[in-house]
Formats: structure tokens, sequence, C-alpha cells
């Protein structure tokens, strides 16, 4: 059975308040593996092989060495309190997180002062970053929350450099995610708050390639992510019916 990872709140101007709020009131619970974002905790290891495989391939290097990314600026959209960001700081990424919520900062910033990680947190939205332009962009689980995908999309494309990547995850709009992402996840397991998504939010991969695409930025992969209730744990796949992954390309 698939869930949706953790809600990630897309932030002012491009998404309501009500959402940034809701996602903020449970900024204490985001370093809790068995809390509110138990469901991103146990996402995480696959997303985060899903985007360092795809990198190394990208910019040439080699994930066995230490700090394989070192000298590349990545910037971590919606980064939440911080469980995308970390990791992804120990990889050598020069990071750069950023969230409309205060608190989400707070924690996220507290957390990588005890972790010894320099990451550059800010209370920011996608249009705060205007000029700057990164080698990675990091959209994950916020598409699905903002109220206007193109142009959510046409404020953060830009912040994607010539040559750079982009990685989003998101839910599907299929019956299959209403059954799965909403029913189960949010009313029967529990998984996540009630409310947490909007099926009519979901994203169909072919809406992303293109609205991405009218950006200039082209996606090269789509995999599913499918989760194994006797492991706990979620599995790559082929799968796009529920949760999805892409990694996409700037020329």
């Amino acid at each position: 059975m698939a869930k949706s990872a953790s809600p990630r709140p897309a932030t002012s101007g491009t998404a309501s308040p009500e959402e940034v709020a809701r996602f903020t009131a449970m900024a204490d619970a985001w370093w809790d593996p068995e809390g509110d974002f138990r469901p991103l905790h146990r996402f995480n290891p696959t997303r985060l092989t899903f985007v360092r495989d795809h990198l190394a391939r990208h910019f040439g290097r080699d994930v066995t060495t230490d700090r394989p990314f070192a000298g590349l600026r990545l910037l971590d959209v919606g980064c939440g309190g911080g469980l995308l960001s970390e990791p992804l700081a120990r990889l050598g990424f020069s990071v750069t997180g950023i969230d409309a919520g205060e608190r989400n900062v707070a924690v996220a910033r507290l957390h990588a002062e005890r972790s010894d990680l320099p990451i550059d947190y800010r209370v920011a939205t996608p249009e705060d970053m205007a000029g700057e332009e990164f080698d990675v962009v990091m959209i994950m689980e916020i598409v699905e929350h903002v109220p206007d995908l193109g142009e959510f999309l046409g404020v953060v494309a830009p912040l994607v450099r010539p040559g750079g990547a982009l990685f989003a995850a998101t839910l599907n709009r299929t019956m299959r995610s209403y059954a799965l992402g909403i029913v189960a996840a949010e009313y029967v397991m529990g998984w996540l708050p009630r409310g947490t998504h909007d099926w009519k939010k979901f994203v169909k991969p072919s809406e992303l390639a293109a609205h991405l695409r009218r950006h200039g930025i082209v996606v090269k992969d789509l995999k599913g992510m499918s989760y194994d209730l006797a492991r706990d744990e979620w599995k790559i796949t082929a799968d796009l019916g529920v949760n999805y992954m892409a990694y996409a390309a700037k020329d």
C-alpha cells in the first residue's frame, strides 16, 4: 500500500496561508521518527537513492568518495524541518533550505547546528530567491499543495541554472491515489492528519512534464514509489499510479 510522504507546504505567493499554518503547527514533530512525519522518515532513504544516483550521472560524480557533490549548490524548496536538506548536505552540497513557516525553519536550524551542518536555512518563498541560480532544485511533496501549478513552476524554473537538475515528488491524480493516498493514509491507517491532501490538486506526470517543458526543463526519468507493508519500507517501481518522483534537466 502506498501513502503520501510528508506534506511540505508551498510558500506564500504560491500557496494558501492555511496550508502553511497547518504544517507549521506540526513543526515540533519533524525529527520524531514515530511522530506526525513518520511517513517521511520511512520515505527518505529511497528518495535519496533516486536523487543521488541521478545526480552522480548528471554531474559525473563518484558517490563512493567522501562528499561527492562538493562545489554544487542545491535549493530545497519547502524544506520543513530539514529532513532532506541534512543528508544532502552530508553528500557535499552547499544547501539552502527555504520554507514559509518560521517554526519549521527554527527547528531545521537548531537540528543542523546540533549536527554541525552548515545549511543556509531561510524563512523565504521561491519568489524571494529571484536572481539566484542553483545546480539542483528540489520540490518534493510540494506541488500537490500549490493553488496554481503553472505559476509555481514558473517561479521555480529560473532558479535552476542552465545544465542543472530539478527533482519533484508528488502524487498522481488517479482513483487509486485517492483510495490509498487519502482514504487509507489519512482515515484508515492514520499515517497523516486528516485533510492533509486535496485529491483535486494531485498532479499527473504529463501535467508536471508539460509545465516544466514550457520553461526549458525536460523530464528525463519518472519512477513510482510503492510501500511494502510487510517490510515497512518503500521501493522504487515503474508504477506511477500513486506516489512518483521526477528527475528533470535544464538545457
